[in-house]
């Protein structure tokens, strides 16, 4: 899943000690695939057009949680089942990030005297379960493997994104200034 930066990469090595340390030692929950899986997402998101992969049919770039909602729905803007799973994936790979890693920026979205957008609409903690969920019922063919940690995923969405929340803690105390970048990015 991580683009570009291999497993072996001093960057993809922290972020898998973190998010096996905190998810064992504060969560109690020392699960190798979701630890795995949340360990790659961090990794894929240090590129910040990772962060916004999904595109319209136009080829612009999606970037709230509303429009990707519509962009995996097959009633409205999905081409397939595959483009469903894949838009759903994303989402709640983005939503399980925001809400762990950048909580502030949910913060500031939502407590914003303007409505700028309808994602200042949407409880992200039930958006990603959601989306979460619609991806472990894909249960056929090659998807069939991946299916319970997805399920694992949506049923423990809050207790990721509260083992993110000492991965954060951990990387504001290390000052990673890749982490600082994206941070500035996204609160900018």
């Amino acid at each position: 899943m991580a683009v570009g930066i291999p497993k072996e990469h001093p960057l993809t090595r922290l972020f898998a000690r973190l998010t096996g340390e905190n998810f064992a030692e504060h969560l109690g929950w020392p699960d190798a695939d979701v630890i795995g899986y949340i360990t790659a997402v961090l990794t894929d998101f240090v590129h910040v057009d990772q962060l916004y992969k999904i595109r319209d049919a136009q080829g612009r770039r999606v970037e709230e949680v509303a429009e990707m909602l519509a962009e995996g729905d097959l009633l409205h803007r999905a081409q397939g089942v595959e483009r469903e799973r894949e838009v759903h994936r994303h989402i709640g790979n983005y939503t399980l990030f925001m809400t762990g890693i950048f909580p502030e920026f949910l913060h500031r979205l939502k407590t914003s005297k303007v409505i700028v957008s309808a994602d200042t609409l949407l409880d992200f903690i039930q958006v990603g379960k959601r989306s979460y969920r619609i991806v472990s019922e894909f249960t056929y063919g090659s998807y069939r493997p991946e299916a319970p940690l997805f399920r694992k995923l949506s049923e423990n969405f809050e207790l990721c994104v509260y083992g993110l929340g000492y991965v954060r803690a951990d990387l504001d105390r290390l000052r990673d200034p890749r982490f600082q970048a994206l941070k500035g990015h996204l609160l900018a």
